[in-house]
């Protein structure tokens, strides 16, 4: 069997049999990758802690297939042969219910995101800045996770429009905002229902995808549940589904509840 090595991320984890468990990682050069962990979940396991959410790993596998090319039908499941730490960051987090929760989104937008076998480097490596930046305290938890949305939309194709109207193209800003017409919209352009968010909210959004933190951390309360409320949506408008992570985090409920636009995002 071929055997690799990559940089990885660990999403999420479940058992298998009595002491494996399978692992789903995103890999630096190799996109989503499932694989067996035999006997991580024994007391006596050399690298089992390294196998939990929120890993920063570096792994080596066995591979049932060439993993330098695509996968042909189903892929299977790897084996995990040996693992170094690059940083344990799920493990640093997991006494923060807080910033856990936001790991949890993360990992799992992460997963939803991706294809197996698919490389997704831009995404990787959001992961790995998100989860850092949560260790090291660097901004608000909450505006680390909504720059982490935003950015992995925009990765994924599905960035919202911010600076021009969603259907017209017409210069903005725009005061109205639309997530199934994809982001702002013109009021000539504006579906029913369209939400009005202050226009701080939209200049929020806006430095989250620039990585213009130093505007960003001096918003006010206010633009940021709008913005949280907006970003989520948006998000799970497109994958067509919930997250599952998602209602778990300590952050108010989306601008306009009870829009069939913005469902609420938290309790």
């Amino acid at each position: 069997m071929p055997l690799y090595r990559d940089d990885a991320v660990v999403l999420r984890v479940h058992k298998l049999g009595e002491a494996d468990r399978i692992i789903t990682m995103l890999t630096r050069r190799h996109g989503r990758v499932r694989a067996v962990g035999k006997g991580v979940r024994r007391t006596t396991s050399r690298f089992g802690a390294r196998l939990e959410p929120g890993s920063h790993i570096d792994v080596q596998l066995h591979s049932r297939h060439d993993p330098e090319q695509p996968p042909v039908g189903a892929r299977g499941l790897d084996i995990v042969t040996q693992t170094e730490s690059l940083g344990s960051y799920g493990a640093q987090l997991a006494g923060d219910y807080a910033r856990w929760t936001i790991v949890s989104v993360i990992c799992e937008t992460a997963e939803r995101l991706t294809e197996e076998g698919e490389p997704s480097l831009r995404l990787y490596l959001l992961v790995v800045g998100a989860l850092r930046a949560l260790v090291e305290r660097q901004h608000d938890p909450q505006l680390i996770l909504d720059a982490f949305l935003i950015r992995s939309m925009s990765a994924a194709g599905w960035e919202p429009a911010l600076t021009e109207c969603a259907k017209c193209d017409a210069p903005g800003p725009h005061a109205a905002f639309h997530v199934g017409a994809g982001g702002a919209v013109c009021e000539s352009c504006r579906p029913p229902g369209s939400a009005r968010p202050q226009r701080a909210t939209v200049q929020l959004m806006r430095d989250l995808l620039d990585a213009n933190w130093t505007s960003a951390d001096t918003s006010e309360p206010g633009p940021r549940r709008e913005a949280s409320g907006l970003l989520a949506a948006h998000l799970q408008w497109h994958l067509e589904r919930g997250l599952r992570a998602l209602p778990l985090v300590d952050r108010a409920a989306a601008v306009t509840a009870g829009s069939p636009d913005l469902p609420a995002v938290a309790p």
